[in-house]
């Protein structure tokens, strides 16, 4: 099956960074070149807007390449093909929000779903009672950090609901660790090629 996608130097950017970072796997290459060139069309199109929905579907716990495309994007605005602020407040706005929608999916089925499993996973009821407790002293410091790790970062927001910590310190922490990962990854590398 061939793939058509836009030939525009700004597109061949982000699919030679796509591919230099993300397909060093032959398997995992032949079964997502098709998303990753289908997204970068999506961002050649649209330009930086598309971060809102794929920081967000990422965040809310979908398997998306959401921080390679943040590099991606900080590179071509450094080449004055995307706006950079833009690109910032849409991925911040992404992140902020899918890690709510994840919150809120945890919060309302988590439980049904570990009732529902718990015998399979080997986990009593007194274990998790005990998670819980250890998401309420210290889960501010798991969502900020969980911003930096790539699967955690897709799932923090679903653990934080099923794990019912308090909404208010959630929101604290999503918003600092979101923020942080913005700056790292969204206004990092703009710095460094600019400036240094």
């Amino acid at each position: 099956m061939k793939i058509s996608y836009n030939n525009s130097p700004h597109c061949c950017l982000i699919k030679k960074y796509f591919n230099y970072i993300i397909f060093t796997v032959q398997p995992l290459q032949d079964c997502l070149m098709p998303m990753f060139y289908s997204i970068t069309e999506w961002i050649s199109q649209y330009g930086a807007w598309t971060y809102f929905p794929l920081i967000f579907l990422e965040s809310m716990g979908l398997p998306l390449p959401g921080q390679t495309g943040l590099i991606a994007g900080s590179l071509l605005a450094t080449h004055g093909k995307m706006n950079l602020k833009i690109l910032l407040i849409a991925s911040f706005t992404g992140g902020v929000l899918g890690n709510c929608t994840g919150y809120a999916i945890g919060l309302s089925s988590g439980r049904a779903l570990f009732n529902k499993f718990a015998r399979f996973l080997y986990i009593q009821e007194k274990q998790l009672q005990r998670f819980e407790k250890l998401l309420h002293e210290k889960g501010i410091w798991f969502i900020i950090g969980a911003r930096f790790i790539a699967i955690a970062r897709q799932v923090s927001g679903l653990i934080a609901g099923f794990g019912r910590m308090d909404f208010y310190r959630f929101m604290i922490a999503n918003i600092i660790g979101t923020a942080l990962w913005i700056l790292v990854w969204g206004f990092g590398p703009y710095y460094l090629y600019t400036f240094v």
